[in-house]
């Protein structure tokens, strides 16, 4: 029988994957369903349709009945590029109580977490069943997460209750903002600026629909938030442009303009009337250019959509999370994460993970060791509540 590895050594193992967004995680999917397997765990994978670089990993133990628990991670990490780490980032450090490395906090602390719950389970003969879902993509727009889901309901009986493991300090997090964006490209047309009246400025019109996104920031903020925005900081839905690039030369109207829209949704409010709104104003922005020059135009490339968690009403997953933890408190977040596609996809869902949210992305990404025991703690609680 193969030796069964600590939380500690199976993050070991994770770390040491660089597995980026942009680049494939499949060495760390073989590496997990390699143990599993040696643990006589059957695990699935489900390789993304227009890049058999990534998959995603799934796998059930306890009774095949429905009623599962899931255990939801991702596998896919930001990029060190540009930051100043003091230690190897694929490679798990311990200083001062702190363990140091990519996603030991976002989120292969809690997936180590998962793994070695998911084959104790096995081992201790569950009552109500437990599957582990690791998905790509996540840090991309959770894009691969309803892939996920769907190919576990084809294969596996379907789970009710969701948890996912992003860093909240083991807290019970039962509600998340949405949300959504455009890359926006601005098609102008180029003519001395002595003649500006006969070009068109991609610059310039672009400036249009970034003027609308702080006056939709500005009417956001003046309302009085809803019962369920005012749980959040801030209490309304934000917009925001990061980035921009364009033009050619001081003297000459920009040919072309380029920038990023995104939104952050509030629950209870519907990211399908964000987007017409926005297209709308693209849509009236498009028409002035075209009334100049014709060849003008607007493109438009959605890059993610994340619903949002809304907060449950005798949620089942919140009530598990509450009972194993202890944590009787109302805690709701800004980021993303995959709980709104579970929720979408009927099971009940919570966020509940090791660490603090705050190190995530971070150079010098780390996880405390106290947090770390706490997630384990947490999978012992766990499993004995399941067998």
């Amino acid at each position: 029988m193969t030796d069964t590895l600590s939380p500690r050594a199976i993050l070991e193992a994770l770390v040491s994957f660089p597995t980026i967004s942009d680049q494939t995680n499949l060495p760390l999917v073989d590496w997990v369903q390699d143990y599993l397997s040696s643990h006589g765990i059957e695990s699935h994978r489900f390789v993304k349709p227009d890049d058999p670089r990534k998959a995603a990993l799934f796998a059930h133990v306890g009774p095949m009945e429905e009623g599962a628990v899931v255990l939801s991670g991702h596998t896919d990490v930001v990029p060190v590029k540009g930051q100043a780490w003091d230690t190897d980032p694929f490679e798990v450090v311990e200083k001062d109580g702190l363990l140091y490395g990519r996603g030991c906090c976002d989120m292969k602390g809690f997936d180590a977490l998962a793994i070695w719950a998911l084959v104790e389970g096995a081992k201790r003969g569950l009552k109500r069943p437990l599957q582990i879902a690791l998905s790509y993509d996540e840090e991309i727009g959770c894009t691969g997460a309803m892939p996920l889901i769907e190919a576990m309901a084809a294969v596996l009986p379907r789970g009710t209750d969701a948890i996912i493991g992003e860093p909240s300090l083991m807290k019970a997090v039962t509600g998340q903002k949405g949300g959504t964006g455009y890359h926006v490209h601005v098609h102008g047309f180029e003519v001395h600026s002595s003649l500006v009246h006969t070009g068109v400025s991609a610059i310039m019109y672009g400036a249009k629909l970034i003027e609308w996104v702080n006056d939709r920031n500005a009417a956001n903020m003046a309302r009085t938030p809803s019962e369920i925005a005012s749980l959040f900081t801030p209490p309304w839905t934000t917009q925001h442009v990061g980035m921009i690039q364009g033009g050619t030369a001081h003297n000459i109207t920009a040919r072309d303009c380029t920038f990023a829209v995104e939104c952050r949704l509030v629950p209870g409010e519907d990211l399908d009337d964000w987007r017409a709104g926005f297209e709308a104003a693209v849509a009236e922005v498009q028409a002035q250019m075209q009334a100049v020059r014709p060849e003008a135009w607007i493109e438009l490339e959605p890059f993610f959509t994340v619903p949002p968690l809304m907060p449950e009403t005798d949620g089942s997953a919140e009530a598990l999370v509450r009972q194993v933890t202890g944590d009787n408190g109302t805690h709701v977040v800004s980021y993303g994460t995959e709980a709104g596609h579970f929720q979408n996809a009927g099971y009940s869902a919570v966020i509940c993970g090791p660490g603090n949210i705050e190190q995530a992305h971070q150079e010098n990404e780390f996880l405390s060791i106290a947090e770390f025991e706490a997630g384990q703690a947490f999978m012992e609680n766990l499993l004995e509540r399941l067998s």
